[in-house]
């Protein structure tokens, strides 16, 4: 079966860059993590793939935000949801500037965005927006009901195909069980309509990535990317072993290891 458009066309391993990319310098100079300067500066540093998350204010706007609250990135101790558009770029100017999820999509065409959809609310708004473009798009979040919800939404939305999607904690956590018991049966069941499993290394004391689970992943058309990694040694260490594509905060760095143009 050929891979989703997200995926198709670009060369192994893929670097996703965490939130944009900050650079040491530029966050010394007050930039912060998913604003409009830091997806600036991942797509200027070379990177095709691009991972964020979405929020949606109280005006329902979909914004590119991490956090369901406000504090650790402005200072402000509100929540999203509790502030308006306008208030948020207010918010977010000296900070290199708020994007939202439709100005994400318009102002980098060629970019392929990651994203983790964080609030429920923001599910059917994030589908509506991303059908137009759901063939450079990849949906996921830690819930599975999420996930649809926004995919769901694209297709209703009119989306030519539906957007590429990454299993949420539940579907993993099956597809684990299933490599573990050595079932194909339930590996194919958790993987339906799975484009990619996005997994740390290791949840805890539970080693979620091994060779057999990339085995049973690649056999069955799924790819597999890691989060969050930033060393390059170790980043050299999981493509070694297999692995598709790391999520890191240093996409600079790792798009020189693995010899994509970086500034």
């Amino acid at each position: 079966m050929s891979p989703h458009p997200y995926l198709a066309g670009a060369a192994l391993p893929r670097v996703l860059a965490h939130r944009g990319l900050v650079t040491a310098d530029a966050a010394s100079h007050g930039i912060a993590e998913n604003s409009f300067a830091a997806v600036a500066a991942a797509h200027a540093a070379g990177a095709l793939y691009i991972e964020s998350d979405c929020h949606r204010t109280v005006d329902g706007t979909v914004v590119l935000f991490h956090d369901p609250g406000l504090e650790r990135v402005t200072g402000d101790r509100r929540l999203v949801s509790e502030v308006t558009e306008r208030e948020l770029e207010q918010l977010m100017a000296p900070r290199g500037g708020l994007i939202t999820l439709a100005q994400a999509l318009d102002a980098f065409p060629g970019v392929r965005f990651n994203l983790d959809v964080k609030a429920a609310d923001a599910a059917p708004s994030v589908g509506r927006i991303v059908a137009p473009h759901a063939d450079r798009v990849l949906v996921t979040s830690f819930s599975d009901a999420r996930r649809r919800a926004a995919v769901d939404a694209a297709v209703d939305a009119g989306a030519g195909i539906r957007p590429a999607t990454s299993a949420g904690s539940r579907t993993i956590l099956d597809v684990v069980m299933a490599v573990s018991l050595r079932s194909r049966r339930l590996a194919v069941r958790a993987l339906e309509g799975i484009d990619a499993l996005q997994i740390p290394e290791r949840h805890g004391r539970l080693r979620l990535l091994t060779p057999r689970l990339l085995d049973v992943a690649h056999a069955l058309g799924v790819e597999v990317h890691v989060w969050t990694v930033n060393d390059v040694d170790q980043m050299r260490r999981l493509v070694d072993m297999g692995v598709d594509a790391v999520v890191t905060d240093r996409a600079d760095a790792a798009l020189r290891a693995f010899g994509g143009p970086a500034l």
